[in-house]
């Protein structure tokens, strides 16, 4: 169908790689590290970073050469983590064909500028709207990898890119949605994290699900009322991106956030969590500009303005629930 490449061949960059190569592209996957290039093309597997898969497809190789990991792609997917997102984006610039499509599979908000995804993708590589899409969903790498049936959004500007996109990712058991709500779309993919975090926590300081429950609903309100406020639909919220992605975020040990969160509400500091995990949360970084954008936009955010206490100033669970609940009545 199309000659795709993934940028990043971290879990979530590989489980997307065998979805397209199911679909009957041929994907060049690009890793920087050695040993991750050697295991796809020479054993068909990512034995570093998804040892779960113990065969990817035969139309899946890979390469460690910028150049040509691009060179003749028609579609280029980036799962590159968040944070680096920008510097690693940068390196390929002037390489990318002029009619690549270029997709973001990243959830979350770069620190120090507050951007979104789409915004940092677009910069780093001097891109054009029309040429860029966004996906999110409810996607847990290791059940899309288990071919387990499951479905996202794909929102660009152009129609004609997002459907081109979801055709090149259908299959018996990944169903593509097109939006052109691409503000709502990375939104709802960065947001819900901060609201993982916090279900993480009441899980890890021993409550069940009412509290949770209650977090996510309070949790999809707030980030719905500021996603509108910065310019979204409000139906994404109501989505596969929105809802959907937060339900799968916030019930799952697979949920780097809601395990991050975990760890916190068990007592663990900011430290002992990100050694525990092996790096940070996209949501702990998040917590942070969400508080900016809302302050920006002028809607109040109290969840995460209380993970953003638990985050910086080490306050417990229970602290943070009490400063949630506080005295005064409130409509719904």
């Amino acid at each position: 169908m199309a000659k795709v490449t993934v940028l990043g061949a971290g879990a979530w960059g590989t489980a997307f790689g065998q979805v397209l190569a199911d679909a009957g592209n041929d994907v060049l996957m690009w890793a920087r590290e050695p040993e991750i290039v050697e295991s796809i093309r020479e054993r068909h597997c990512n034995e570093v970073r998804l040892p779960s898969v113990a065969k990817l497809p035969d139309n899946m190789t890979a390469t460690g050469d910028r150049a040509e990991a691009v060179k003749d792609a028609e579609i280029i997917i980036v799962a590159i983590a968040a944070q680096f997102a920008r510097v690693a984006l940068e390196e390929f610039k002037g390489l990318i064909p002029d009619k690549a499509i270029i997709v973001s599979l990243m959830k979350g908000i770069e620190r120090g500028t507050g951007k979104r995804m789409d915004e940092v993708v677009k910069e780093a590589l001097d891109l054009p709207d029309g040429r860029f899409a966004a996906l999110s969903g409810p996607n847990l790498s290791k059940e899309v990898a288990a071919r387990n049936p499951a479905g996202a959004v794909i929102a660009s500007c152009n129609p004609y890119v997002a459907l081109r996109v979801a055709r090149a990712c259908q299959t018996n058991y990944f169903k593509p949605f097109t939006s052109e709500d691409v503000i709502g779309v990375e939104m709802c993919g960065s947001m819900k994290n901060v609201v993982a975090l916090a279900v993480g926590m009441s899980r890890g300081a021993g409550y069940g699900e009412n509290t949770a429950a209650m977090i996510e609903t309070r949790g999809l309100a707030e980030l719905t009322k500021l996603g509108i406020a910065a310019g979204a639909k409000a139906e994404t919220f109501a989505g596969l991106a929105g809802f959907g992605d937060l339900v799968a975020t916030c019930s799952s040990p697979l949920s780097r956030n809601f395990t991050f969160g975990y760890n916190l509400g068990k007592g663990m500091s900011v430290e002992e969590a990100t050694q525990v995990s092996n790096g940070v949360a996209e949501g702990v970084p998040t917590a942070t500009a969400v508080l900016a954008l809302a302050k920006e936009v002028g809607v109040s955010v109290p969840l995460a303005a209380a993970v953003s206490r638990v985050i910086n100033d080490g306050i417990s669970f229970d602290a943070m629930m009490a400063e949630l609940f506080g005295e005064d009545i409130t409509e719904e």
